[in-house]
């Protein structure tokens, strides 16, 4: 398996995509298969065994930002990634499950069995040109939302491949009438949105996520600003809040912090956009808003509040669990293994 070498992997991850990885890994291993994860410096994935590579020192300046400019290329990135496909040509693997969204990759692992997942949007022109040149076959993405967005893109994508959330126990937690906001602190994550209908909607507001965007500004000083927390933490967090709020500026390709609020039994308060109405089950897990339309929104907060939390878990179980999402990346690498 392949991550970007711009973040470690982390129990406190900078974005969904990167706990997603980790839940990949782990499962695989679990499962007996022979994982390596190769991955930037500093990675901590319990139960896998990681090739880490140092991190870039023009990592930062690597990172997409949804909505701004796209990165500059980034030699140091690059020639990680290259140590990192040497690494692998050399070791005779069966197949490659590569997950970062940077260029140079797509050509790396051109003569190697290979299955790309695209955890973003078509946002970064080097990597839609680089993607033109695979194998549909060779291509996932993980949501019909961002499958359709490729295909608008000139890329033709021949795999869906949603993520999952592990159904752990829930935490012993009371629930509090208290709105949560979780992930990154970025622009397209609407965060001030989400505090205006929840403070709307007569909820106090806790934020669990780290800046993301330097360029980014928001006021926290109405809330409780906790910071980024680790994984587990974030569930009993989810357990214990009314309802999570979700108010994307942006296509989100996939949701994971809806995902795991769902599996947590925490109703989730969403814009209806991008892969949001696949991942929340509007009525029953959660409730849908009008896009950047804070009165709806605050609407949909105050639905949740209704909802019954064991319909709202069942519902994530049923759709949303990580086990289904591991057979998925089986049958997927065994295809490209050949």
């Amino acid at each position: 398996m392949v991550a970007s070498p711009v973040t470690p992997l982390r129990a406190a991850q900078l974005g969904g995509a990167q706990a997603f990885i980790s839940d990949l890994a782990v499962g695989l291993a679990g499962r007996g298969h022979d994982v390596t994860l190769h991955c930037a410096e500093g990675s901590e994935v319990p139960g896998v065994r990681l090739a880490m590579v140092p991190a870039p020192k023009d990592a930062a300046a690597a990172l997409v930002m949804p909505g701004g400019a796209p990165p500059p290329p980034a030699p140091g990135v690059a020639a990680a990634m290259q140590a990192m496909f040497e690494t692998i040509a050399s070791s005779g693997v069966d197949a490659v499950s590569q997950h970062a969204f940077d260029a140079p990759a797509f050509e790396l692992a051109r003569r190697l069995p290979v299955l790309h997942t695209l955890h973003l949007p078509p946002m970064v022109p080097a990597v839609v040109d680089a993607a033109k040149g695979v194998a549909p076959s060779q291509l996932a993405t993980v949501s019909r939302s961002c499958l359709a967005a490729w295909h608008g893109a000139g890329v033709e994508v021949g795999q869906l491949l949603p993520n999952g959330v592990a159904a752990d126990p829930l935490p012993p937690v009371r629930v509090e009438r208290v709105a949560l906001i979780a992930g990154r602190l970025s622009p397209e994550k609407g965060v001030e949105h989400a505090i205006a209908a929840a403070q709307a909607a007569g909820l106090p507001v806790r934020v669990a996520g780290a800046h993301y965007d330097p360029a980014y500004e928001v006021d926290l000083s109405v809330v409780e600003a906790i910071g980024s927390v680790p994984r587990a933490e974030l569930r009993r967090l989810m357990a214990s809040s009314a309802v999570t709020i979700c108010a994307v500026r942006w296509e989100e390709p996939f949701g994971m912090v809806a995902a795991e609020a769902q599996m947590a039994g925490c109703p989730v308060a969403a814009y209806r956009r991008g892969a949001m109405p696949e991942v929340v089950e509007d009525g029953v897990s959660g409730h849908l808003a009008e896009p950047d339309d804070i009165a709806s929104l605050t609407r949909a907060i105050q639905r949740c509040l209704g909802l019954d939390r064991s319909v709202v878990r069942a519902s994530a179980a049923r759709r949303l669990a990580l086990e289904p999402a591991l057979e998925r990346y089986e049958v997927a690498l065994r295809a490209v293994a050949g």
